[in-house]
């Protein structure tokens, strides 16, 4: 059979499409101060759209000549010069001297991939006997189960409100007696228009509302931190940008990335190599993609912030640039600091602070959040102040959710359940949120022991992914993998 059915729906891949990527580029031009007028006039003059609020794409493909206008007026775009470029750098040398001096801090060029690589860029075999595995701390490897515990259970909190607005997140919990959030999300007792209204995140439901959780389910917020380690067993921590770009191209489908993720993989199948695949029709640059992807990194430098950091910049520059990579950093930084098992909360979250450029706008959220939490006794008043200050932000975008993330953090003072609840119940990027916030929480915790049982026990130490080796793996054993790469040199 040929052709298609008469009728047939396109395929409208999200994430990628010249005519919805047009909008949001326009709208990251507004908020790095380019001058985007006479573009955002030729575009809506031809009968372009804005970009849709909150999904990937459009409802009807742009006819041809419309596509070509937006692929031309993306690259006009990239050539107008941003006025953030003297406070917010990007090379990793300019980022670094922003810091303040510190005695932990390391050499200002990320380190050189090892030479000695086999032709796939993996670590070579030899003929003689393996090298024995490093032995692992064990209150490390508890802390990290625990952050890895914790990371699937805040990702599995927020996995069904996930893009709802506040109002309607507020309203579902309030129907159950859940509100100040301390609980599982569940459809039990909630009235059918108020469902109608606010409905569940259709792939979410399933698997992630108290009645139904069996095992933590999929997410790309847990997949690509098993990709990180997948990266550091084959490579380790000297690796390329380049090495996690064919790791990728050889372990993730298409269809598992989004956002910044999905433009930069395209970019690669272009054939450009980074840090341009970060930047080449990519208005998606400073969401909140690299944060997601962090907390590996700082989990095997505990106690070094500074070479968390580093770790977190190659791997973040694959698809981010600027303000979605500051947020990478950040969450590292906070994590391995937490993961050194010595400082609290907040020594954490200064640690996370500090290599950040301190005049960039994901410095400012950063603390605007952890200020406001510190002002406000009533955790809705921090959330309603926060989204006051970004709501224009877009819900993916790395400076409201980090904002978010350090205020839950700061207001939740180290207690594991406020932690991962207030991050969900501030709306935004819900499941990534709670899931950055469970895992600074859950190694602050020291021990998966020490996270409430009513977490924890619904997800049975059982992970949910197709990354290849991974499925239904067990949260000790992702701990004892993780020490392991921690240990090595």
């Amino acid at each position: 059979m040929t052709g298609d059915p008469a009728g047939a729906a396109p395929v409208r891949l999200t994430w990628a499409q010249p005519e919805d990527l047009i909008g949001h580029e326009l709208r990251q031009a507004a908020e790095d101060g380019r001058d985007a007028g006479p573009v955002l006039r030729a575009w809506t003059a031809a009968g372009g759209r804005p970009a849709p609020a909150r999904a990937g794409a459009s409802p009807a493909p742009a006819p041809p000549e419309l596509r070509a206008l937006a692929s031309r007026l993306l690259d006009e775009l990239a050539a107008l010069p941003a006025p953030t470029t003297a406070t917010e750098p990007t090379t990793w040398p300019s980022i670094h001297a922003t810091w303040p001096p510190h005695p932990g801090t390391r050499p200002s060029e990320p380190p050189a991939p090892p030479p000695t690589r086999g032709p796939d860029g993996a670590r070579p075999q030899t003929d003689g006997p393996q090298q024995p595995e490093p032995p692992v701390d064990p209150a490390l490897r508890r802390r990290l189960e625990a952050g890895w515990v914790g990371r699937a259970v805040g990702c599995a909190l927020g996995k069904p409100v996930e893009k709802l607005p506040l109002d309607g997140i507020r309203a579902l919990a309030r129907a159950t007696g859940n509100w100040p959030l301390a609980d599982w999300f569940t459809a039990r007792g909630v009235p059918a228009e108020l469902l109608a209204a606010h409905p569940w995140n259709r792939r979410s439901a399933a698997t992630c509302l108290a009645e139904n959780i069996d095992g933590a389910p999929e997410d790309d917020d847990l997949d690509h931190p098993l990709l990180g380690l997948l990266l550091l067993r084959r490579h380790g921590k000297a690796f390329a940008t380049a090495d996690l770009a064919r790791l990728w191209l050889d372990e993730l489908p298409a269809g598992r990335v989004f956002t910044a993720e999905r433009v930069a993989y395209r970019n690669l199948l272009l054939g450009l190599e980074p840090p341009g695949t970060a930047t080449h029709h990519n208005p998606f640059r400073e969401w909140i993609g690299a944060l997601i992807r962090a907390d590996v990194h700082g989990w095997t430098n505990p106690g070094d912030p500074a070479a968390a950091a580093e770790q977190a910049y190659r791997d973040a520059t694959l698809t981010h640039t600027a303000n979605g990579v500051y947020a990478a950093l950040f969450a590292a930084a906070t994590i391995a600091e937490a993961a050194g098992g010595r400082a609290d909360v907040h020594g954490a979250l200064r640690a996370g602070l500090a290599v950040v450029p301190p005049r960039s706008r994901l410095a400012d959220a950063v603390r605007f959040g952890i200020r406001t939490a510190r002002d406000e006794a009533d955790f809705d008043r921090v959330v309603d102040r926060l989204h006051a200050c970004y709501g224009h932000y877009h819900w993916v975008h790395a400076l409201p959710n980090t904002a978010l993330i350090a205020a839950a953090l700061t207001h939740a003072d180290g207690d594991f359940t406020h932690s991962v609840c207030r991050a969900v119940s501030g709306g935004w990027d819900t499941d990534s949120n709670g899931a950055t916030a469970g895992s600074v929480a859950g190694i602050l915790a020291g021990s998966p022991d020490r996270i409430p049982e009513r977490w924890t026990a619904p997800l049975k130490n059982r992970l949910a992914t197709t990354v290849a080796g991974f499925d239904g793996i067990g949260f000790d054993t992702l701990a004892h993998l993780t020490a392991q790469e921690a240990a090595r040199s």
